[in-house]
């Protein structure tokens, strides 16, 4: 491991230069400038990388194009700020149309010297336009090692896109602060002993690996799996497919409530885990859960505690998923599989090293016990408490019912409550950016001309869309609306702001105050008062074939919050 901890630049830089080593970088053509120093300074002393420098940019980019054309890896350009990178531009588009492997580093002035008649400054941002396989900007260094993580994994995913899914350049703008001179810095010297020795070591294999690759896992007999966030084209193929992995690797699956895995129970046997975020809100037991290595499927579920848990855990983690861009907000020690989980299952045809069958009983034992402990708490509440609603629907829906769930706090309840089942219910949501816009038309546009589709949604995801309701003369099917009406922003009840009012009940909690009976009159859609569970559960174990209806329960979202506070609380307590 070759860092340089003279001052922040410079450890930044080669934290930067270190991770592209050990992902196959031999070559660096470097242009001559001063904010690009500390590039500059790393590329030249690391004993791995052949470090070349080109006076004019120009020919320094055609330079490396044909050094990338003849060894089939990608090569580095350096420069510094201002116009030195607009020279790349004709070696970048010939890298775009001849499939070349380049990797674009432009220095940068920082945010404060930018816009404002500081020398040598020039809007750099997405300076090749759609020519490049993909951009980023860095952030500014931070002497952290969660931001050095961050460092890191951006920058093997930027080495990988210069060869997948096909060859071409990536840009990269590398703002820095002064000093670009490795001035010591006695505050960054002291970090020496704070990087882990293994810092690195999972890189090795950061490129598209082939399947016969990837059929190799690590050896180990403390394996999970982590399903998280999917809404593939076939329910049933991709359950199976994760089941297939779980059988022959013994792993016990954290299952998120929006994946379909739940609703097909009947493939997992015992290693089906729907609890963890309250198995692991018990942060003692949580530790003897740690696992040596983790298989997450797709998207990171939408639990918090589950981040917090693996953030605090450095795990080696293998991410199987189609999608080449970055899915780990953890910035952890993460590859990227970039394969379908059906095909990834497919490769795996022998049992691996036997599970640690003491660490699968133990997540086993946690799901029975805390699983029991929510189902008698739920099946005794007679509130029309929110929670209820996700438990309620897993049990009661038709099989195969599409849902959609629109974002805040019904996916979270879903999460925490969602009873594993047989149903093959498919969940969608808009989980992309997490947003509340659209969440009705989108609910509209998954039932138009298919079968029968219920929608779970707040009151005011549901008010900042209402003009779906417009789509409803063109509309062919039926959706049935399940309307948790807390006269505000529930989520934000679980949020630390929720202590500090005002302004918490004006400006974020929101309440509307609106009658939903009118609203839906002036819309001609149907609708219903729910007073109590039998009448939800009479509506809804069958669903019409045509038109809109809302199903409106009343809740309390102070009572609701606290529910979840103090039940969470005291049943992370009792497992282990």
């Amino acid at each position: 491991m070759t860092l340089d901890f003279r001052n922040l630049n410079t450890l930044w830089a080669s934290v930067l230069v270190e991770t592209l080593v050990r992902c196959g970088l031999k070559t660096a053509i470097v242009c001559p400038g001063s904010r690009s120093a500390p590039l500059t300074i790393a590329f030249a002393q690391h004993p791995d990388i052949d470090a070349i420098p080109v006076l004019d940019e120009r020919s320094a980019s055609f330079f490396a194009l044909g050094i990338a054309k003849q060894t089939h890896r990608p090569v580095v350009l350096v420069c510094t700020s201002g116009t030195a990178g607009a020279n790349f531009y004709p070696a970048v588009i010939e890298a775009r149309e001849s499939r070349v492997p380049l990797l674009v580093l432009t220095a940068d002035r920082p945010l404060e010297l930018r816009d404002c008649n500081a020398g040598q400054a020039i809007d750099q941002q997405k300076l090749f336009g759609d020519f490049v396989n993909y951009y980023c900007e860095l952030a500014i260094p931070e002497l952290d090692l969660l931001r050095l993580q961050y460092l890191r994994q951006r920058i093997a995913q930027c080495y990988q896109h210069c060869l997948y899914p096909s060859l071409g350049s990536v840009h990269i703008n590398v703002p820095l602060r002064d000093p670009l001179v490795p001035i010591e810095d006695p505050a960054v010297m002291d970090w020496c002993d704070r990087i882990p020795a293994d810092f690195f070591d999972h890189l090795n294999v950061l490129v598209r690996p082939t399947l016969s690759q990837v059929a190799n896992l690590p050896p180990t007999n403390r394996g999970l799996i982590i399903a998280g966030v999917a809404q593939p084209e076939n329910p049933a193929n991709y359950a199976a497919a994760i089941a297939k992995i779980v059988n022959i690797t013994g792993f016990p699956v954290l299952a998120e409530a929006m994946s379909p895995i739940r609703n097909y129970v009947h493939l997992y046997d015992r290693n089906l885990v729907s609890t963890y975020d309250t198995i692991l809100r018990n942060s003692e037991f949580a530790q003897t859960l740690k696992p040596d290595f983790i298989l997450r499927i797709g998207e990171m579920p939408t639990s918090k505690v589950l981040r917090q848990w693996l953030e605090a855990n450095t795990i080696e983690t293998w991410i199987v998923d189609e999608c080449d861009r970055s899915l780990d907000a953890l910035h952890g020690k993460t590859r990227n599989v970039l394969t379908s989980v059906v095909a990834f299952a497919n490769t795996l045809e022998k049992p691996l090293k036997t599970q640690d069958s003491a660490y699968c009983e133990a997540w086993e034992s946690a799901e029975t016990q805390v699983r029991g402990t929510i189902d008698r708490l739920l099946q005794s509440e007679s509130n029309l408490f929110e929670g209820k609603v996700s438990w309620l629907l897993s049990q009661i829906l038709p099989p195969n019912t599409p849902m959609f769930i629109s974002n805040s706090m019904p996916v979270r309840d879903m999460e925490y409550f969602w009873k594993p089942n047989d149903r093959a219910c498919q969940p969608y949501i808009n989980r992309g950016a997490n947003g509340i816009d659209g969440s009705l038309s989108t609910a509209l546009g998954i039932a138009h001309q298919n079968q029968s589709v219920v929608m779970l949604t707040g009151d005011l995801s549901l008010l900042h869309d209402t003009n779906g309701f417009l789509i409803r003369s063109h509309f062919q099917g039926h959706l049935t609306i399940v309307l948790l009406n807390n006269n505000g922003g529930g989520i934000f009840g679980m949020l630390p702001i929720a202590q500090f009012n005002p302004p918490f009940e004006e400006f974020f909690s929101t309440p509307q105050n609106i009658d939903f009976e009118q609203l839906c009159k002036t819309y001609q859609v149907e609708y219903e008062l729910i007073n109590d569970w039998t009448e939800l559960s009479d509506r809804l174990q069958t669903l019409p074939s045509q038109g809109i209806r809302v199903l409106e329960l009343t809740c309390d979202r102070v009572f609701d919050a606290n529910w979840r506070k103090e039940n969470f609380r005291t049943i992370a307590l009792k497992p282990g």
